[in-house]
C-alpha cells in the first residue's frame, strides 16, 4: 500500500512540475511576442537542455510549444514587415534542444532564418541549424537538400551547396535529382531554372502553412521571370530581323516567334511594352518578381 501511495505522490509531483514548467514557458514565450520583449527576456527561460532535464520525459511536448511560438513569432514579425527577427534563432535552438528529431523545425525554421526581406536574413544561422539537424538526423536526406538550397540561394556559396547535395545524394532513399543539383552547383549555375527546381523542392517538402505559401510565391515569381526573359529574347530576335520592335504579340506570332498569346502563371496575358520589355498583368500578385534577376551574378 505504501508503495502505491509513494508512486501516486511521485506521479502527482511530476505532473505539477510539468504544469509549472509549461505555464512558465508559455508565459515567457507570449511575452517574447510583444514589441517590448527583449532577447534577454526570452533567454531568461532555461536553455533547451535544462528544460529537457526538467521536463520529466515530456520534452517533445515542450518542443511543440516552443515550435508553435517560433512560428507565431515569425508570422507576427512578417505581418509587421519587421526588419529584425532577433528571437527567432534562440527559439529554434531551444526547440531543437528539446526535440532533436523535430524535422519541421530544422527544415521550415531554416527557411525562416535564411530569407532576406521575408525572413530574418540570417543564412549563416540557418546553416548552423541545418547542420545540427543533420548531426541528429543523418539519414534524413531532405535536410541536406535544404542546406544546399540555403548555400546556393542565400549564401551564393556554390562549393558548399555542391557538397551538401552530394552528401545528401548518398543517403538511402534520396531522390536522383540530388545528384543533378550537385552537378549544377559544380557548373556554378546561378540561373532561374535552377532556382525554380530548388523552390519546387522546398514547396513539395513543406506542410501547409507560411513556408509553403512563401515557396509558392517564389515559384510564381520565378516562373514569370523566366517567361519574361524568354519573351524579351524573342522580341530582340524580332527586332534584329525586322528592324523595328513589335507593337503587339500578334506581330511575333505572325513572324513565327510565338505560337500563341503568352500567358503569365495566373493565366493573364503578359504586357508588351513600347521599349521591348515585358510586364505581368498584375505585379502585385508577384511578391518576388525580378528579385532573382537583380541578384544574378555572372558565372565564373
Amino acid at each position: 500500500m505504501n508503495h502505491k501511495r509513494t508512486a501516486r505522490a511521485v506521479s502527482a509531483l511530476m505532473a505539477l512540475v510539468l504544469l509549472a514548467t509549461s505555464v512558465l514557458t508559455r508565459h515567457k514565450i507570449e511575452a517574447a511576442r510583444g514589441q517590448q520583449a527583449t532577447l534577454e527576456e526570452v533567454l531568461y527561460i532555461p536553455s533547451g537542455k535544462v528544460l529537457k532535464r526538467m521536463s520529466l520525459g515530456y520534452s517533445t511536448l515542450l518542443a511543440d510549444i516552443y515550435w508553435t511560438r517560433a512560428v507565431q513569432y515569425f508570422g507576427n514579425r512578417l505581418q509587421q514587415r519587421a526588419i529584425r527577427y532577433d528571437l527567432l534563432a534562440p527559439l529554434l535552438e531551444i526547440t531543437t534542444d528539446l526535440d532533436p528529431h523535430l524535422i519541421v523545425a530544422y527544415q521550415t525554421g531554416s527557411i525562416f532564418l535564411a530569407q532576406r526581406g521575408a525572413g530574418a536574413g540570417q543564412p549563416d544561422k540557418a546553416v548552423a541549424l541545418l547542420e545540427k539537424g543533420i548531426r541528429e538526423n543523418p539519414n534524413y536526406w531532405r535536410l541536406y537538400f535544404t542546406l544546399g538550397f540555403v548555400h546556393f540561394l542565400d549564401r551564393k556559396d556554390y562549393k558548399a551547396a555542391q557538397a551538401a547535395f552530394e552528401s545528401g545524394s548518398k543517403v538511402p532513399g534520396a531522390l536522383a535529382w540530388m545528384k543533378v543539383m550537385a552537378a549544377r552547383m559544380a557548373e556554378r549555375r546561378h540561373d532561374i531554372s535552377t532556382a525554380i527546381l530548388l523552390w519546387k523542392g522546398i514547396y513539395d517538402s513543406q506542410p501547409e502553412g507560411v513556408a509553403r505559401t512563401n515557396a509558392l510565391q517564389h515559384l510564381q515569381s520565378l516562373q514569370a521571370d523566366a517567361s519574361m526573359e524568354e519573351l524579351e529574347r524573342r522580341i530582340e530576335a524580332y527586332r534584329e530581323r525586322t528592324g523595328t520592335l513589335p507593337h503587339e504579340w500578334t506581330d511575333l506570332i505572325r513572324e513565327g516567334f510565338l505560337r500563341a498569346m503568352p500567358l503569365d502563371p495566373f493565366g493573364e496575358p503578359f504586357k508588351l511594352m513600347s521599349d521591348g520589355t515585358t510586364q505581368v498583368h498584375d505585379p502585385s500578385l508577384y511578391t518576388y518578381l525580378g528579385e532573382f534577376r537583380s541578384e544574378k551574378k555572372p558565372d565564373h
